[in-house]
């Protein structure tokens, strides 16, 4: 199936009651995307998705991004495995927000540093004040 262009956003009671799906991309042309685990609910990724992305993740049902670093479409999981098949897409109140439930395959990582999850890391204050990382769990 073929996703025609999004329209723009309306009036505020049409963005935030009505049915129509209108992402609000930011200036940059990107929608912020938080990815979540269907089999446990963990958290996994937050990514950016332009129109195209998101377009293309609808049509096939499995998660593309916009990658800020690279400037290119990105495949979820095309060289690693890791493809995340979209389970729920869900939108927030403002639509300028997403996000998505997904299955993850192969060996059910997430991040490029091998880890299952992004967030691995807590932030916390040690004795002096200072904000500093400690592990948070795979």
């Amino acid at each position: 199936m073929t996703v025609p262009p999004f329209d723009p956003p309306g009036s505020r009671t049409e963005v935030e009651e009505g049915a129509a799906f209108t992402p609000r991309f930011d200036r940059d042309g990107l929608v912020a995307c938080i990815a979540v685990d269907a089999q446990d609910g963990r958290v996994l990724m937050l990514a950016h998705m332009n129109a195209e992305s998101l377009r293309r993740t609808l049509e096939t049902g499995e998660a593309w991004y916009w990658s800020r670093s690279r400037r290119e479409l990105w495949h979820k999981g095309a060289t690693s495995g890791q493809v995340q098949r979209v389970v729920e897409m869900r939108t927030d109140c403002d639509q300028d927000a997403l996000l998505i439930t997904v299955a993850v395959g192969g060996d059910g990582g997430c991040c490029h540093t091998g880890r299952r999850a992004c967030f691995y890391r807590s932030v916390t204050l040690d004795p002096d004040g200072r904000a500093v990382l400690n592990p948070a769990g795979a």
